[in-house]
């Protein structure tokens, strides 16, 4: 049995009908990690460097990438999101700036993919805006952290 709802019966790529679900607030939220050198974390939290704020302009670049998701996708349904926020500090345990994001909508399906596209181009925004001073940057981790709403219930990430 296929139960994967984006390949139809003949298994061909479809796109997934959901004209007969029910609108369900969703919510997702997203996290990935940039890790770089220690004075390239400094320069990035100093958030000024030659091309500007590094932080504010990837955080409003993964809200813009979020709201491009069905575009850069195939198989995903262009939706109305409500909100989304994407927020980078320091990780705590690594020279590295964590990237969280979460996207909401009101509609027949979830926003996870919407949340994972804005932490990926805000990953690489930063990646971008510091590479002059480091190219061996390394983007990781980047995974859905928690959904709500939907037929599929709610799920949250099993801590490590």
């Amino acid at each position: 049995m296929n139960d994967l709802s984006h390949i139809g019966p003949d298994g061909r790529a479809r796109m997934v009908d959901i004209g007969s679900k029910v609108e369900t607030e969703r919510t997702a939220i997203a996290a990935g990690l940039l890790r770089m050198a220690p004075n390239t974390l400094q320069r990035a939290l100093s958030r000024d460097t030659k091309k500007g704020d590094p932080i504010a302009i990837a955080e409003l670049a993964g809200i813009m990438g979020s709201k491009r998701t069905s575009d850069l996708i195939p198989l995903c349904h262009p939706l109305p999101l409500t909100s989304v926020t994407v927020s980078i500090e320091r990780d705590s345990d690594a020279d590295a700036l964590r990237v969280i994001a979460t996207a909401k909508t009101t509609g027949r399906t979830g926003v996870e993919m919407e949340a994972l596209t804005a932490v990926s181009v805000a990953c690489l925004t930063l990646y971008d805006m510091l590479k002059a001073i480091d190219k061996s940057m390394v983007i990781e981790g980047i995974e859905l952290i928690e959904k709500t709403g939907g037929k599929s219930g709610d799920y949250r990430k099993p801590s490590s």
